[in-house]
């Protein structure tokens, strides 16, 4: 008997430090839990601010591209069609830089502003060819601006649709 009396004090640790160990482990697994969580959180909060960044850039794009603000761009001592070139470089530049933004877009918006995009410079070279290129450019951009007021307004348009979008996400 005396030789299970030494091991005695053992077997005493050993049943307190059980329990000890079982709720340090289910400590740790909860923490790893909520860790994971947080981490899930932080990347779907951080995915929606990029999602809202892109939507500013693009509504910054397409107010850019509306045509009060193309006409004030460039000096006016030059021909319309140096306008409409410059114009057209600028947009195309412009568009290409912004275009990683797809990514974080629907595709059916995304549609919307390169539709927007093709308009604006088919309206640019329709208006040149209805006045045979032989007009001076505050005349050019009159007319311009005539031309699309005339027909549907598609840049506010698509930013009316990015600014509902952006309502959903955020």
């Amino acid at each position: 008997m005396t030789s299970l009396s030494g091991y005695l004090p053992y077997a005493f640790a050993l049943i307190i430090a059980i329990p000890f160990l079982v709720l340090l482990r289910q400590f740790v697994h909860s923490y790893i839990t909520l860790k994971n969580q947080e981490i899930k959180l932080l990347s779907v909060k951080s995915n929606s601010e990029n999602k809202a960044h892109s939507y500013e850039r693009m509504t910054l794009f397409l107010d850019r591209m509306k045509p009060s603000n193309l006409i004030q761009r460039f000096d006016s001592g030059l021909a319309a069609h140096e306008f409409i070139f410059l114009t057209e470089k600028t947009i195309n530049e412009e568009f290409e830089y912004n275009s990683s933004q797809q990514l974080y877009i629907t595709k059916n918006s995304w549609k919307n502003i390169v539709d927007s995009k093709n308009a604006i410079i088919e309206l640019l070279h329709k208006t040149y060819d209805g006045l045979k290129g032989d007009v001076q450019l505050d005349e050019f951009k009159t007319i311009f601006i005539m031309n699309y007021m005339e027909g549907n307004d598609y840049i506010a348009e698509t930013i009316e649709d990015l600014r509902k979008e952006i309502l959903i996400i955020t």
